[in-house]
C-alpha cells in the first residue's frame, strides 16, 4: 500500500437527514476531506499542486459502497491512499470507519490536467511520487 492518511471527524447535525443518519452524498465530501489531508500530510497541499506545478486533479469517476450508517455525533476515522496511478489517471481509495467497523468504502478517479492547456497531462506529476511509494 502507498502512503496513507487517517483523519478523525465528528459528524455534525448538518451532515444528517431527518432520521439522524449521515446523508449518503456526504460520504463523497468525507472522501474529499481525506484526499486533501493525504496531499497536505505528504507535502503537497492541493493549492500548491495547482499554483506551483500547474496541475489540477478533477474527479472523473466516483464510487461509494455503504455498509452501515453513520449518525449524528459519531466520531469517524476516514482514511485515504493512492490505490493506483497510470498515465494521467490517479485512483484514491477511501474508507470510513467508526470504532474500527467499516461503514463505507469507495474510490475516486482523477485525471491529471495541465491547467495551462486544460488538457490531460501525459502522466501524473512527479510531485505526487511521495504518495506512490
Amino acid at each position: 500500500m502507498s502512503a496513507k492518511t487517517i483523519m478523525e471527524y465528528r459528524v455534525p447535525y448538518a451532515d444528517t437527514d431527518q432520521m439522524g443518519v449521515v446523508y449518503y452524498a456526504n460520504y463523497f465530501v468525507y472522501f474529499e476531506r481525506a484526499r486533501n489531508e493525504l496531499l497536505r500530510e505528504h507535502g503537497i497541499p492541493y493549492a500548491e499542486l495547482e499554483e506551483k506545478h500547474g496541475v489540477a486533479l478533477p474527479v472523473v469517476e466516483s464510487y461509494c459502497r455503504h455498509k452501515r450508517p453513520a449518525k449524528y455525533d459519531d466520531i469517524l476515522h476516514i482514511s485515504a491512499w493512492v490505490d493506483s496511478a497510470s498515465g494521467p489517471r490517479v485512483t484514491i481509495y477511501c474508507e470510513v470507519r467508526r470504532e474500527g467497523a467499516l461503514l463505507a468504502s469507495g474510490h475516486t478517479v482523477h485525471a491529471c490536467v495541465d491547467m495551462a492547456t486544460g488538457r490531460p497531462a501525459r502522466s501524473a506529476p512527479k510531485s505526487l511520487e511521495p504518495l506512490l511509494a
